[in-house]
């Protein structure tokens, strides 16, 4: 049975809160100062992902429609592209925020997925453009972790010298 377009509106939301609390509760705990800034600029993040669904649903709600959604704001790409240097430069491989980028990776990615699958099935075009838009921004997110999480695994690779030559 296909879900209704609020159903997959208030999963899209919960998806995106727990995504803050969990980029917010891992800024908290960290130690490191470049971790600390990269995961609270991801839970900013979310946190326009959600005020964007939240439009969207009451709009949905009222109006039996979406919003043409508005061209994303990209200036925390070169601050997140910074940061992603910093932060692979200052973290260990083996730490809290090394794990938390990787589980981070997997909730991007399922996020990706929703998102497109939606895009492909909505039959109004506001729709689909609204979760291709969101689709996008998670991709975005995707390289950032994917970056980091690939420089880590290379350091761990090269201390334990587990590379063949």
């Amino acid at each position: 049975m296909s879900k209704s377009v609020t159903d997959i509106l208030k999963e899209a939301i919960l998806l995106e809160m727990r995504g803050q609390s969990f980029y917010s509760n891992v800024s908290e705990k960290s130690d490191n100062e470049a971790a600390k800034e990269f995961f609270d600029l991801m839970a900013k993040e979310e946190g326009e992902h959600i005020r964007f669904l939240k439009e969207q649903f009451d709009n949905y709600t009222k109006n039996a429609k979406f919003t043409a959604p508005k061209k994303i704001d990209t200036d925390d790409d070169t601050v997140t592209q910074i940061l992603t240097d910093k932060i692979k430069k200052e973290i260990s491989a083996a730490s809290f925020e090394a794990a938390a980028i990787s589980a981070a990776m997997d909730f991007e990615t399922r996020a990706v997925k929703i998102y497109a699958d939606r895009a492909k099935e909505a039959t109004d075009p506001e729709e689909q453009k609204t979760y291709d838009m969101l689709a996008k921004w998670e991709v975005g997110h995707q390289k950032f972790l994917h970056e980091i999480n690939e420089e880590l695994k290379e350091r761990v690779w090269y201390d334990n010298q587990f590379w063949a030559f």
